[in-house]
């Protein structure tokens, strides 16, 4: 039996992958040759159409207002679609987007699928841009109506066509083929790209056309985890991946220095969908002293007038709310954390009534110990470490280095002259230079004290 294809185009409303209705849905079966079936519809989206959107299609509120609502031909859909291959001109956009209002119906719509982008890029390759009107301009093919369904399909139906009498390789079959992420992978990419990256631990690059990184990511496991932002379904996920050319990556041999590079190319890079960490510098620094009686102070001020800062922070606010969580949780006085000033009493509007030192109720020492645990909970201490890993071979030692409390990067050592290394300071020469901020004191501090707890756990067995 031929295979049967339902070549699909939809128009939307255009808010990105999570809010998008469908304004017009053509559907053409097609069998390789000629088409057998046609529907084709406008459709009421229940929303909004935007006015950039009404521009582009021609399709306005007016005209879809009397127009069926999805689950009026969500039937006829399920059923022309039946037993045929899913085809569209990048077809996880127009995939994910009829699945998901099957989906708000309480139906699971499954179906093979092929992407004329990507089938094109294996067929034809060569093309400047691989978008319908790029193509179809290249090939010949005339498109009646540009970005309405009806227009677009007739179109891609054309230039599937020609992919099919062109296929002399069986690409299509490829494709099809159960073990093949084809269908799955972003239509710019190239497979190639994934069934090369390594299972190792390191920091991956998602580039778009003009080799751009749009995305930065760590993981223990490279391509299991590039793969899996193909099947993630969120709206940032899908946009990203539809952007994504090229992917390339740095093999870091373990997930602390994974996690340091990350951060770092993340604040130097500024990626498109790297929300976190994005801010690159800190402002304001947290610090320690002892007065006149022997009382220990926690303040903060401008990060270069904090002496041997314990954390860094991108505002005063984000310290002062810091300050704010240590004070109830160590039971600590506000005064003496600089919470506030020129006060008789020791009440912060935010926490408990204080009834410690600043009340005579306590004795310094016993004071002090609670601050002294507070400050060790934070950061990573004003201390000399060298934090070791596994290095990117079996030859070599990966490590993260800390210098009077101050993070300077992380590198890679030869065994050999690892164990020739006796102190901390003669680790700067192997060293990678990084900034240090917030964020990486969360990081490895993060990592000391998991490190901690699981050789706790060892001894206690």
């Amino acid at each position: 039996m031929n295979k049967l294809y339902a070549v699909v185009d939809i128009e939307t409303t255009g808010n990105g992958y999570k809010g998008q209705k469908i304004t017009e849905i053509s559907i053409f079966i097609f069998d390789g040759k000629k088409v057998l079936d046609e529907f084709t519809t406008l459709v009421n989206p229940e929303a909004p159409i935007p006015s950039f959107i009404t521009n582009l299609t021609g399709i306005n509120q007016a005209m879809v207002r009397n127009q069926p609502k999805f689950y009026e031909i969500a039937k006829k859909v399920e059923e022309i679609t039946k037993d045929t291959i899913f085809v569209a001109h990048n077809v996880n956009f127009d995939y994910n987007i009829i699945q998901a209002e099957f989906k708000s119906l309480g139906f699971d719509f499954k179906r093979k699928k092929l992407c004329t982008v990507r089938l094109s890029r294996k067929i034809i390759p060569g093309l400047k841009s691989y978008s319908l009107g790029n193509i179809c301009a290249d090939e010949g093919i005339p498109i009646s109506a540009r970005h309405r369904a009806r227009g677009d399909v007739e179109a891609t139906v054309e230039l599937f066509k020609r992919l099919i009498e062109r296929d002399d390789n069986f690409t299509i079959n490829s494709f099809l083929n159960p073990r093949s992420r084809q269908a799955t992978l972003p239509p710019l990419l190239d497979k190639s790209v994934v069934d090369n990256l390594p299972e190792k631990h390191g920091v991956y690059f998602f580039k778009n056309l003009k080799k751009e990184v749009i995305y930065v990511g760590k993981a223990n496991n490279i391509k299991q985890r590039v793969i899996s932002h193909f099947y993630d379904k969120k709206k940032k996920e899908q946009n990203m991946c539809l952007e994504t050319a090229d992917i390339s990556y740095t093999k870091t041999g373990s997930e602390l220095l994974a996690l340091l590079l990350e951060s770092s190319e993340i604040k130097q890079r500024y990626p498109k969908f790297n929300r976190a960490q994005r801010r690159a510098g800190e402002a304001i620094g947290l610090f320690s002293y002892e007065d006149q009686k022997g009382i220990i102070h926690l303040a903060y001020n401008r990060l270069k007038l904090a002496p041997n800062a314990i954390m860094k922070y991108y505002s005063v606010a984000e310290c002062r709310t810091h300050l704010e969580h240590l004070c109830s949780e160590f039971d600590l006085c506000p005064k003496y954390c600089h919470l506030q000033t020129n006060v008789s009493s020791c009440f912060h509007y935010q926490l408990k009534q204080c009834k410690g030192i600043c009340c005579d109720k306590e004795s310094v020492e016993k004071y002090n110990k609670r601050v002294r645990e507070a400050i060790k909970s934070v950061g990573i201490g004003a201390e000399n470490l060298v934090i070791k890993e596994k290095g990117r071979t079996e030859k070599e030692v990966g490590f993260a280095l800390i210098l009077d409390g101050i993070y300077l990067g992380f590198g890679y050592v030869d065994k050999d002259q690892a164990s020739q290394l006796e102190r901390p300071e003669e680790y700067q020469f192997f060293v990678q230079p990084q900034k240090d901020n917030k964020d990486v004191q969360r990081i490895i501090s993060s990592y000391l004290k998991k490190k901690k707890k699981l050789k706790e756990l060892e001894n206690e067995k």
